[in-house]
């Protein structure tokens, strides 16, 4: 015990050093927060608590520095000081190595619509499992889950699918079809978006990264002017695609504006270039497709792992009429597309329950939770004085609070205008639609908020990103939503100086 109180005295935090190192190896560290941040002492605190409550999962990641750089195989997984170690999960539940069991609200980053350990998909896996795998060839599992995704996305535009491994191949396949079909190379994505691994396009994007090496004109996101102006800037017959996601889910849930949405699909056809939809995390907010919701005609749409059970998978589709997909027709089209992994059958299983799992009942429901938390946490800010309204933000006409709020996000880094529109802007808030939220924090302390943010659930038992976003899972029920909020309230209310200053 004396031990964490020198960590808490001295605001110290346990390097990442070999297992073989000794304990004396704790040092004092500078909070990752601006020398200047008047929260860099408390955040230093909590990552002391957080080292001594964790030691397993310390020791765990420092080994796995011997194999990994950094101990990372998945960038998004590492958290200051060091991330959790998980040994379990069921239900809506995790457990740690430490051996403390926290409520999962992030669900695999949308991707574990199913929870930890769904019966049904279990089974499902489980019975074709018993049949052997890696055949090498077609199976009958492949075929019934794209007659499911057909029937149930066919009016967002999916009329002929093809499967991948992840989003980011599904959405790489449809960038390559639509060069390929418009004998073009220039593709309109948008800042802060991100469509994969090797296709993401922060606001602050470094010259060196890991993207695809297309031709990538990237355009501020809800800013039908500031696109225009991108666009027509562009060479005659240049453009081959404008890809975007309906609401920014990794960049903090933004929701993309109705009339911003539909001016891109109209300006794609205009133009003569393809307009690809990103559905890999929005496809789970309605039964048939964000898409066809918004009204949108999307010429090519694509879907992530909770299509496929939430197992390693992809999905990439559009109409018959366009002809776009006919060009991967091994008979007679023009491009291959290969995946060794594609049609494999644990995946496929779980696809085939999991879409019957996710009925439109379920929909609805899942949806139904996630506004609940919202309006919870937005009563939370509302009650402290934290809200828009009590922060001295001025609404621009035809703008909401919550949308400017959205559009000026410290993770989008745009405003959606140049003229000073306000003197403060709110210290936290929440963004989003249904299963899709995410937590917001902005001023000198952002960074420092964000971070007791995500230290303060931990100690209430509840799972998310270090980042604030969540994407819910149907084993959360309304009183795990209750756990939350009040778990937020607390927060508010212990940093409340900090959020209204």
């Amino acid at each position: 015990m004396s031990r964490y109180f020198s960590l808490l005295r001295n605001g110290a935090e346990l390097q990442n050093t070999p297992p073989s190192s000794s304990p004396s190896s704790i040092k004092s560290l500078r909070s990752p927060a601006s020398p200047f941040d008047p929260l860099g002492g408390a955040l230093s605190s909590a990552q002391a608590r957080y080292t001594v409550s964790n030691s397993q999962s310390l020791e765990a990641h420092n080994e796995a520095c011997h194999d990994f750089p950094g101990g990372n195989t998945r960038t998004v997984l590492h958290s200051s000081p060091f991330p959790i170690t998980f040994v379990g999960a069921k239900g809506c539940e995790l457990t740690s190595l430490d051996g403390d069991v926290y409520i999962d609200f992030l669900g695999e980053y949308t991707a574990g619509i199913f929870g930890h350990s769904n019966g049904e998909i279990s089974s499902s896996i489980t019975e074709a499992l018993s049949k052997g795998w890696n055949y090498g060839g077609s199976n009958p599992y492949e075929r019934e889950l794209a007659r499911k995704v057909k029937k149930r996305f066919s009016p967002s535009g999916i009329e002929l699918v093809r499967f991948t491994n992840s989003g980011t191949e599904a959405n790489t396949m449809a960038i390559a079809a639509a060069c390929a079909f418009t004998g073009r190379k220039k593709i309109v994505v948008f800042s802060n978006g991100y469509h994969g691994g090797t296709l993401y396009f922060p606001h602050n994007l470094s010259h060196v990264n890991v993207n695809l090496p297309h031709e990538f004109v990237i355009c501020p996101y809800n800013d039908i002017e500031g696109t225009k102006k991108l666009i027509a800037s562009l060479p005659k017959n240049s453009l081959a695609a404008i890809m975007v996601e309906l609401i920014q889910g990794s960049g903090g849930c933004i929701i993309g504006t109705n009339e911003f949405l539909h001016y891109l699909n109209k300006a794609a056809h205009a133009l003569g270039a393809l307009f690809l939809v990103d559905e890999v995390m929005t496809s789970r907010l309605a039964y048939h497709g964000l898409s066809h919701s918004l009204g949108l005609k999307p010429d090519l749409v694509s879907l992530g792992k909770w299509i496929g059970g939430g197992m390693s998978f992809g999905a990439f589709g559009g109409r018959k009429d366009r002809g776009v997909m006919s060009m991967f027709d091994p008979r007679n089209g023009v491009l291959s597309h290969s995946g060794t992994f594609n049609n494999n059958i644990v995946t496929m299983a779980a696809g085939c329950a999991g879409m019957d799992i996710y009925n439109e009942n379920q929909v609805r429901t899942l949806n139904s939770l996630g506004e609940k938390l919202k309006t919870g946490v937005e009563h939370i800010l509302l009650k402290y004085g934290i809200s828009p309204q009590q922060n001295g933000i001025s609404k621009k006409k035809g703008v909401s609070d919550t949308e400017k709020l959205e559009l000026e996000s410290p993770f989008t880094g745009l405003s959606i205008s140049s003229e000073k529109e306000t003197e403060k802007k709110a210290k936290m808030w929440i963004s989003g639609q249904g299963s899709m939220l995410c937590v917001h924090f902005s001023g000198e302390s952002e960074k420092s908020l964000k971070g007791l943010f995500w230290h303060h659930m931990l100690e209430n038992g509840i799972y998310v990103a270090p980042r604030g976003f969540m994407g819910l899972n149907l084993e959360l029920e309304e009183i795990h939503i209750e756990q939350y909020i009040e778990a937020v309230e607390k927060f508010v209310g212990r940093h409340k100086g900090a959020l209204i200053s």
